[in-house]
């Protein structure tokens, strides 16, 4: 009997059942339905930093050789993600970019594994699938007009080097609902009507979206 594949998703927003935490279990579930055992990790809740730029991963023959020399919360999940069958990253979309805590850990899942040679080839043995989920609160023709997808596909591009990934699905969910009473913020941007609109009717269907991209990464 095959052992059951390893699914894990992260969370880059801060909100812990937020639209983008939201869409993330939606693809677990999908990955669980075809029998993978799944994992959901909150970066929100761990004490950890950027890159520090130090180098021990570089360092030949060095003790950190090919991971990272710094020791925090986040060091145990990052030798996990380099076990995992399949990886499900997720962030919010703040200023055009993901958040800084998603940056701040990509920085260190990537970098040490991530050669400084001609081919850019990877110390990473097992080849991991990925995928990429991304919520804004910005309707789909704001994103286009400000390349988001363009902005945003580095991490791709660089996680599928880093883990010998084919190109990963990607959902972007456009027009997210924000606040529990939009007249108590100050936001008057927003058409709440149509925020209303796209929860009720299009939130959904990202919620199927990523349904089927987490079955697909446990086929």
């Amino acid at each position: 009997m095959s052992e059951k594949k390893k699914i894990y998703a992260v969370n880059g927003s801060p909100r812990k059942s937020g639209n983008t935490a939201v869409l993330l279990q939606k693809a677990l579930d999908g990955a669980a339905a075809q029998g993978a055992e799944t994992r959901l990790i909150h970066l929100t809740d761990l004490a950890y930093s950027g890159c520090k730029s130090c180098f021990g991963c570089k360092l030949k023959g060095g003790v950190s050789y090919g991971k990272c020399a710094l020791r925090d919360e986040l060091s145990p999940i990052l030798a996990e993600l380099r076990e995992a069958d399949g990886i499900l990253f997720g962030t919010p979309i703040y200023f055009g970019s993901e958040s800084g805590l998603f940056r701040n850990f990509i920085e260190r899942l990537y970098f040490p594994v991530f050669r400084y040679d001609k081919a850019y080839t990877s110390l990473q043995e097992k080849a991991v699938k990925t995928a990429f989920i991304y919520t804004m609160n910005v309707p789909e023709e704001g994103a286009v007009q400000h390349k988001y997808a363009e902005r945003l596909r580095m991490a791709q591009v660089f996680g599928g080097r880093v883990f010998h990934a084919p190109e990963p699905p990607v959902l972007y969910a456009y027009n997210t609902w924000q606040f529990d009473d939009y007249s108590k913020y100050d936001a008057e941007l927003f058409d709440v009507e149509d925020k209303a609109r796209s929860c009720r009717e299009e939130f959904p269907e990202y919620c199927k979206s990523a349904f089927a991209i987490g079955e697909d990464m446990a086929r």
